[in-house]
């Protein structure tokens, strides 16, 4: 009888041996979470569609953030919901808009903690799309101002690193100039530089109340067909100023992960969206499934595609697990 030489069951009867050759690596450090901020005192709302995901006012935020700390989780994100839109998104960049307030709180409680901010329009217009409108239209070049205005009271605040989400072209220039010439060159970019137009951000829309109010965001998000437009995207945003380049989402788009691994010499973000995260929730609430291993399975997924950080709703219990 015929017996393999190389037997590679061989390391996986334990669990010491299979950790030790094991290829990809998943911790704490390449964790980043997602978090709803708005005005108000004491306010903790629970997200129905996404279970375990909470809108926070700044108080109720900052002791959110005592077991993030904890877990040694280096990083959120912040969205915020204005107590009033209009047309133009103004609360986007007022002075006082619950962002700003939240990113100095957050930054005078804990400073060693990397704050990260949403920069987009879509929480903060009437309308719901991400830039401001001519008759029907998202007019991408008055928008950037209005971005680069966004952005610099996010950094004028404490932000470590901004991260435009609208899918304008050229914004991550406009943005990059705009930090230049206020003296804030140490305000890191993250650009959501492929970022898709999915069916997978719907309990998002709920937690952060953006959806559209007409229409949908094909003009200006990345068509689901495309990989070698997305490649497009990612190395003008390099060329414009990016730190770091993220495809979003994440599990439906490991190729584009991948790729942008491979061909680009920058750290990539992956937004495991909420979408993605809301399935596994649904299927474990009907025990179709097991969430950690589906959880844990999910993550070192996006890990193995490339992604060295991981933006996702999972963080604090995949955190907890990896301790």
């Amino acid at each position: 009888m015929y017996y393999p030489q190389y037997r590679p069951r061989r390391f996986r009867r334990t669990e010491n041996l299979r950790r030790m050759i094991r290829e990809t690596r998943l911790s704490t450090d390449h964790l980043i979470y997602p978090m709803f901020v708005m005005p108000g005192k004491n306010i903790k709302n629970a997200v129905s569609s996404m279970p375990g995901v909470h809108q926070f006012s700044v108080d109720t935020l900052l002791k959110e953030l005592q077991s993030v700390v904890e877990l040694h989780i280096p990083a959120i994100i912040l969205f915020g919901i204005p107590a009033q839109k209009n047309d133009k998104g103004s609360e986007a960049h007022a002075p006082q808009g619950v962002v700003q307030e939240a990113v100095g709180a957050v930054k005078d409680k804990y400073p060693q903690l990397v704050v990260i901010t949403d920069v987009c329009l879509c929480e903060y217009t009437s309308h719901g799309h991400c830039g401001l409108l001519h008759k029907e239209e998202v007019d991408n070049d008055s928008t950037l101002d209005v971005l680069a205005k966004v952005a610099v009271s996010h950094a004028r605040a404490g932000a470590d690193m901004v991260a435009p989400s609208d899918m304008m072209d050229g914004r991550v220039m406009a943005i990059r100039h705009a930090l230049d010439d206020t003296g804030f060159e140490q305000v890191a970019i993250m650009a959501y530089a492929a970022k898709y137009c999915s069916a997978f951000y719907g309990p998002f829309r709920d937690a952060a109340d953006s959806a559209p109010q007409f229409g949908d965001r094909r003009g200006y998000q990345m068509d689901a067909a495309n990989t070698d437009e997305a490649m497009r995207e990612v190395e003008l945003d390099i060329q414009e100023g990016a730190d770091v380049v993220m495809v979003k989402p994440a599990l439906a788009y490991l190729d584009i992960i991948h790729r942008v691994k491979k061909d680009f010499d920058r750290p990539v973000a992956a937004y495991n969206v909420s979408g993605e995260y809301s399935m596994i929730k649904a299927a474990a609430a009907q025990g179709w499934l097991d969430e950690q291993r589906a959880m844990m399975e999910t993550l070192l997924a996006i890990r193995r595609a490339g992604a060295d950080l991981i933006l996702t709703y999972y963080a604090k219990e995949a955190a907890a697990l990896l301790q």
